[in-house]
C-alpha cells in the first residue's frame, strides 16, 4: 500500500515545485532569508513591499512545506525568527538561475545591492527611462 500523496495536477516536477513556490512572493521571501533577514519585520521591509497578510500566509505555507522554520524569540506577543531548512537553502540554486536569466534578458535589472545588468548605475538607468518617456511625448 502506497503512502504517497496524489499530485494536485500531475507528477511533473516543475508543476509540483510551482505549487509550492510558484506564486509571486514565496521566492522573494526565500531570497531575503538567504540574504540574512530573519524576522517578520525585516521581511515586511523588503523593497517589494509584500502586504502583511500575504507575508503571514506565505510564511505559514513555506513552513508547512518544510522550506523554513519559525523559532519563537519573544513570548508576549509571540514573535518568530525564520530560517531556511536545508530544503529551503537548496532553492538558492533556483534563485541564482533566475538572477542569471534576468540579468541576461531584462535590461536594467539588478541583483540586490548591485548595479543594473546593463553596467550603468541605477540613477543612470532611471534617467535614461525618463529621457525616453519625455521624447515619446
Amino acid at each position: 500500500m502506497s503512502t504517497a500523496k496524489p499530485f494536485a495536477r500531475s507528477a511533473c516536477a516543475v508543476a509540483n515545485s510551482l505549487d509550492i513556490v510558484g506564486d509571486k512572493w514565496s521566492l522573494l521571501v526565500v531570497r531575503d532569508l538567504l540574504h540574512g533577514k530573519s524576522t517578520y519585520g525585516e521581511l515586511a521591509d523588503s523593497p517589494e513591499h509584500i502586504p502583511t497578510n500575504i507575508l503571514a500566509e506565505r510564511l505559514r505555507r513555506l513552513e508547512a512545506a518544510g522550506i523554513i522554520t519559525g523559532t519563537p524569540y519573544q513570548k508576549r506577543p509571540v514573535r518568530y525568527a525564520y530560517a531556511l531548512t536545508p530544503k529551503g537553502k537548496a532553492l538558492g540554486d533556483v534563485l541564482l538561475a533566475f538572477v542569471r536569466w534576468g540579468r541576461q534578458h531584462i535590461p536594467g535589472t539588478m541583483v540586490m545591492d548591485q548595479r543594473p545588468a546593463n553596467g550603468g548605475s541605477a540613477a543612470k538607468a532611471t534617467a535614461t527611462r525618463r529621457t525616453r518617456k519625455a521624447r515619446a511625448k
